[in-house]
């Protein structure tokens, strides 16, 4: 039988713990191991302004897309199978871009920190809420902490213990995982820019380092990020038919769903590619351009969807 001083005791700690996550601080960006919870996969909306660097817990992460967004300006979706990091940020808001990207991991978990009221509506409304689990302080209020060390809004962090989880395939059933074709050319570094932002990778000790604006690109984790695939992914761009918000007028959406030119780096190649998606719930595909399958090594995967 539970006594009355038990249920104070439960009572007190459940309180204690709302605190400690709503007072954010350091603490908020300082992981200390790898979380207990897990799911098949967590997609989580990433800020990576200069204000927002360094990143944390994105030295984890399966797939970091990066995407335009308004101002000539990027943002990471960044996609986690597996084991968690226990902290996750800066998280910033979602976009139309996204909901082609989720379409391919079955029913991810999609944090974010909010969007404009159209895509609000959407992720909130069939078919995209019979794809995705919201996962944004709306719905998770406890999973999200702001880091009173960092200006807003470059501060808001998640707590992945807190989110819930969902099914879908992971990773390595999107993107085809293999030995590279013949016919790669030696490559050491490789330079991909947007209108107002710029990334550049290099070749060091079996991984391309990456560096975001001239300088290294790190989590606070991890140090210096680094991937064992690259790809920039040329795509068509359209831009939105209602404001991201006051200072913007419209926003870019990249689409992924369609045929197109990449540049794939890996193993210290690059090569000349060619790419496919024929609907939103499959994987895309990459051949050289003399058509052999065009797989990714092992280990992280980096996605420029550039215009």
């Amino acid at each position: 039988m539970v006594t009355a001083g038990i249920v104070a005791i439960l009572i007190a700690a459940a309180l204690i713990a709302v605190v400690l996550l709503r007072r954010g601080g350091s603490q908020s960006a300082t992981p200390s191991g790898p979380s207990s919870s897990t799911g098949p996969v967590l997609a989580v909306k990433i800020d990576n302004v200069a204000e927002a660097r360094p990143a944390t817990g994105l030295g984890s992460a399966d797939i970091v897309y990066v995407e335009p967004v308004e101002g000539g300006l990027t943002r990471v979706l960044a996609v986690f199978s597996g084991g968690r990091p226990p902290v996750i940020g800066p998280v910033r808001s979602a976009r139309e871009t996204d909901y082609d990207v989720l379409a391919q991991f079955g029913k991810p978990v999609f944090a974010y920190s909010g969007a404009a009221p159209p895509v609000v509506q959407a992720l909130h409304a069939p078919p995209l809420s019979d794809r995705i689990v919201n996962a944004s302080p709306a719905e998770a209020p406890a999973a999200f902490v702001r880091d009173d060390s960092r200006a807003a809004p470059h501060n808001l962090f998640v707590h992945t213990g807190n989110l819930p989880t969902s099914d879908g395939p992971a990773p390595e059933a999107v993107y085809a995982r293999g030995a590279a074709p013949a016919g790669g050319t030696p490559a050491t570094s490789f330079t991909a820019k947007f209108p107002a932002a710029s990334y550049e990778f290099r070749w060091s000790d079996g991984k391309w380092l990456v560096w975001a604006d001239g300088k290294p690109y790190t989590s606070t984790e991890s140090g210096q990020l680094g991937a064992s695939t690259v790809i920039v992914q040329k795509v068509a761009v359209h831009q939105t038919s209602y404001p991201e918000d006051a200072q913007s007028p419209t926003a870019p959406v990249a689409e992924t769903i369609g045929s197109g030119t990449a540049t794939v780096l890996r193993d210290g190649q690059s090569f000349a590619a060619d790419w496919s998606r024929t609907q939103a719930g499959s994987g895309t595909t990459f051949t050289t351009t003399g058509g052999q399958p065009l797989p990714v090594a092992d280990g992280p995967v980096w996605v420029l969807l550039t215009p």
